[in-house]
Parts: C-alpha cells; structure tokens; sequence
C-alpha cells in the first residue's frame, strides 16, 4: 500500500484545478489516446465527456479544418490517437443525387454497371491532412440500394493497432494504421427488401468481430478472429432485412451480444448460444441498441406503423421475455412505450433521461430508468421541416441533432425543452458524427470537418 501525504499547498493546487477542469470541461491528461473506435463511441452511447468541445460553430467558426471526400458514403468517422478513419465508394459515371427526408421512389431494383471503387482512407485528427488512401476492391456493385443509401453505409472499427472496414455485401478488410491490407474476408452478396442495401456495422470485442447480415434470402450472425479473419462461428437467423448494428452488452451477470430483428430481438452468449428473445418490434429496424443505469434500451419505428416501440430491459433474461398484449412491463422488461421509438436516430441516454429524436425533426424525453414521458415531440425546426438520420449525441449539459441539411441543433439538457442554437454547414448530412479528444468531426456529403474550439 502506498502511504500518500499531501501538504497545504498541494491540496490547494489540486483543489484549483479540480474547480477549473469542472469550469471548462477538460480533464488532466492521463497518458491514454483518445478513441472513438466504432459507430457511436467505444460504449455505442454517443455520449462524452471530460472534453473540451465547442456548442457553436458555422462553416468559418471554430472549423479547425475540413477535408474533401471524394465518393459518396454514410459511414461514420472513426479514430484512436491521431488518427481518423473513414470508408467511402467513388462511382465511375453519373451519380444521382439523392433528395432529403423520406419519400417514395427511391428504390433503385437493378444494381449499377458502372465501375465502383471502394476505399478506406485516414486523416490527421489535428491538421485533417489526408495521411493514406488505400483502394481495397474495384468493380460494379453485385447488388442494389435505396437512392439514399450507399455502399459505404458501415461504419468501420478500430482497435488502436488496425482498422476493420466493412462493406456489407462484398467484404471485410483488415488495414494497419499505415493502410497495409493485413487480410480480407469476402462474403455471398444477398438481395435486402425492396433492393435498399446493407447498412448494420460490424462491433469488435476481445479480439472478435461480430457481423449480422440480415437479408432476404440468407440470414445469418458470424464472429471472425480479428487477428486472422478466420471465422469462428455462424449461425443462421430467422430474419428478413434489418440494418441495426449488434451492441455487446457487459454487465454483472454476464456478457451479451444484442441483435435487434424485425421478428424477435435476439441474445446470444459469445459463442452464438441464444439466451432470450423479445417480439413486438416494428416493420423495418434500424436503431441500435445501448445500456445505461443497468438497463437495456431497444427500439424501432417505422414511420409507417402503428406500433413503433420502445423497450427498457432489466438483465439476467431467458427465454422468450415478449409482453402480451395489455402488457406494459413484465419480469424483464422494465418498461415500455408503444410508439415512442424513432425511425433511423438511435436514441440517447444522458444524465437521467432518455432522448428520442425522430425522422422528421421532433425530440421526446422521457425518463430512463422508469419511462415515464417528459415532453413529447417538440419541434426542432421551427421555421419549416427538416430531415434527421444521424443519431444525436451529448456533452456539456448539451444534446445534439444533426438534421439532413447540415444543420446541428443544440438543446438544453434536462426535463423542461430548451433550443441553445443551431449551427450550419450547409450541405447534406446523414452519417453519425465521431469525438476524437477535442475535435468533433462531421462527415457531410462531400467534406470531413474537424470542428474545435478556438478558445484556451
């Protein structure tokens, strides 16, 4: 045991810089690099904190760079140290444009004959330098997507030593930080409802990665060795097309991989045993799933149902857990909102309350731990509509929400709504963005912004 001894002085000094770190919101420095490795952070919260982050910026203020992508891609940025990773396909030939917020007739059946390069590229976190590019397949697309979707839609994960893009119906690629291709895995290409593509990102834990591909003809759950790409194991799943991306969830009792499904909600040991399973989910699922206060928050909710549920689930369930039909709770499920859940945002847990953010520019809060509602889909936007499919995120007190035009909107944390501000980039957004230290990075059609406050 070591016997610490402070004097007077030290305790005062220490004392001051706990009240300016409370101050500013930075932290000392421990010596650990900053990591924001997978799609919503290392916890799939996309909440931070202990970092020093602007509330306002514009396209001249407080941008501390911006870089241009070339191709098109909704997969959000990744990064670890200082370094930003980000896949995106740079199609040969005429690209259409894609409109905003949700319409019918972009169903696009027949897959493009043009040629399409896939690519991963790194960035410098501090300067947005491009430091590599490295082309890991080329050739026309084997499959086809909804207009608004991409085949870059995946976001990639990071482990601090490789990088692991996923393009959902050609393959994974395993890259150093250099950008050397270390090995690769190649998949069947399956048909997705209605030809809108793939979209569920893989997780990396331990040393495993875990993909679900649910499709149309083939579904199914497989885990490869990171190391390798050697698969491990795969299992068949008795699902039409989703496009959630799975969550690992760690709690007391044990670990559990969570994949959300149009038919059931699925739990799976890590070696693909299923534990338990919840029905009632709505037509097309797309929110990924995320604990906080030792709860278990799943959702979907298609614009177009009835039911579009929200789900609390209490840990340690077997079996089916599903709630009957005048049920709201039950053993395991600690709570539940009929049509509380969004389309494409995956929901936010920040301090005491949950936060929905909605397609069509609406924010609900409701109380995490009991789900009880606070306020109700108050409009964010209110000198017209906007489109939202970035998940929200939270720091300083503050929430979030990126709409389609490239425009973040910034509320007050808490239980009473609050509109702080908005911040224009001006041009479309639809991946979630990333935290990398103190740098925010937003990915809009054709730029990568390093967002940083220029204050000291």
């Amino acid at each position: 045991m070591y016997n610490l001894r402070f004097s007077g002085r030290q305790r005062a000094v220490a004392a001051v810089l706990i009240s300016w770190a409370a101050t500013t919101g930075i932290l000392p420095a421990t010596g650990a690099e900053p990591s924001w490795p997978q799609f919503r952070g290392a916890d799939s919260t996309g909440v931070i904190e202990g970092t020093h982050l602007p509330d306002h910026w514009t396209e001249s203020h407080n941008i501390a760079w911006k870089s241009e992508v070339p191709g098109v891609g909704w997969s959000s940025p990744v990064g670890w140290g200082s370094r930003v990773f980000l896949t995106t396909v740079v199609k040969e030939g005429e690209l259409e444009q894609p409109k905003k917020g949700l319409y019918f007739g972009g169903d696009r059946p027949e897959p493009s004959k043009d040629r399409h390069v896939y690519k991963v590229l790194a960035f410098d976190a501090q300067s947005g330098s491009k430091l590599w590019e490295k082309d890991v397949h080329q050739g026309p697309p084997t499959t086809s997507i909804h207009l608004k979707n991409t085949y870059a839609s995946e976001t990639p994960v990071t482990d601090g030593s490789r990088v692991y893009a996923y393009f959902g119906n050609l393959g994974l690629f395993c890259l150093d930080m250099d950008g050397r291709e270390l090995w690769n895995k190649r998949f069947e290409p399956n048909p997705t409802r209605y030809g809108w593509g793939t979209a569920a990102s893989p997780i990396l834990h331990k040393g495993r990665l875990y993909i679900v591909n649910d499709n149309d003809k083939d579904s199914y759950l497989t885990t490869l060795d990171s190391s390798t790409g050697q698969e491990i194991w795969r299992i068949k799943r008795d699902e039409p097309s989703n496009w959630a991306t799975p969550y690992i969830w760690e709690h007391d009792q044990r670990t559990e991989l969570i994949t959300p499904g149009r038919n059931k909600v699925r739990s799976y040991d890590l070696d693909g045993k299923p534990l338990w399973q919840l029905g009632g989910m709505s037509s097309i699922v797309i929110p990924t799933p995320f604990a906080k206060h030792g709860l278990l928050y799943v959702t979907s909710g298609y614009v177009g149902d009835k039911i579009r549920p929200l789900f609390a689930i209490r840990p340690g369930a077997s079996g089916d857990i599903s709630l009957t039909e005048d049920e709201t709770s039950n053993a395991f499920v600690a709570w539940y909102q009929v049509r509380g859940g969004p389309y494409n945002p995956s929901p936010l847990v920040y301090g005491d309350y949950l936060y929905v953010l909605y397609d069509r520019g609406l924010l609900s809060c409701y109380e995490a731990r009991t789900g009880k509602l606070i306020y109700d889909r108050e409009r964010l936007n209110t000198g017209g509509t906007s489109a939202f499919t970035a998940s929200p995120w939270a720091h300083g007190g503050k929430i979030f929400c990126l709409s389609e035009d490239g425009e973040t909107f910034v509320v007050q944390s808490g239980p009473t709504y609050q509109l702080l501000g908005t911040n224009p980039l001006n041009e479309m957004s639809m991946a979630t963005p990333a935290i990398l230290g103190d740098t925010l990075i937003i990915r809009t059609m054709h730029q990568l912004y390093g967002i940083r406050s220029k204050a000291p």
